[in-house]
């Protein structure tokens, strides 16, 4: 079982209190940090400044995001060392089949298009908690990181 936080970058505030809501009613226990844009995300994955380094059990990222877009996100998560293995999940309205090969083309674990059923939300939100923390067996940290 994963433990550690969830990393939600979401720009809609809207989602995020879905998310949190669903996370919730599934009993979800995770912490769920959120970052509002991708710059905020990167920041706490990959800090230039000293900051240390967020280790989420999953990220949930978001394609459409200001500042830093999510597919460029994922990009700078896979081609740094202490973020490149992180289980990254796509989960986006986009159903823009560019956004779904790209994402996988940078290396996303998943891709999950948001329902907008706040009902069809709760069984997706239940999905993803179940296999990512549950199901998966995740990375294991290398002694000292």
């Amino acid at each position: 079982m994963s433990t550690g936080p969830i990393l939600l970058v979401e720009d809609n505030p809207d989602d995020v209190m879905f998310t949190l809501r669903a996370f919730e009613k599934n009993h979800i226990k995770n912490e769920i940090i959120v970052a509002g844009d991708g710059e905020e995300a990167l920041h706490k994955l990959l800090p230039e400044d000293g900051t240390p380094l967020l280790r989420p059990a999953l990220v949930l990222l978001d394609v459409n995001l200001p500042k830093i877009n999510g597919l460029e996100v994922l990009r700078r998560i896979r081609e740094d060392d202490r973020t490149a293995m992180l289980p990254v999940v796509v989960l986006t309205t986009s159903n823009e089949e560019r956004d779904i090969v790209e994402s996988y083309r940078l290396g996303a674990n998943s891709y999950v298009r948001k329902p907008v059923v706040f009902g069809e939300f709760l069984n997706a939100a239940n999905l993803l908690g179940m296999y990512w923390l549950l199901v998966n067996e995740p990375v294991p940290l290398k002694r000292g990181s």
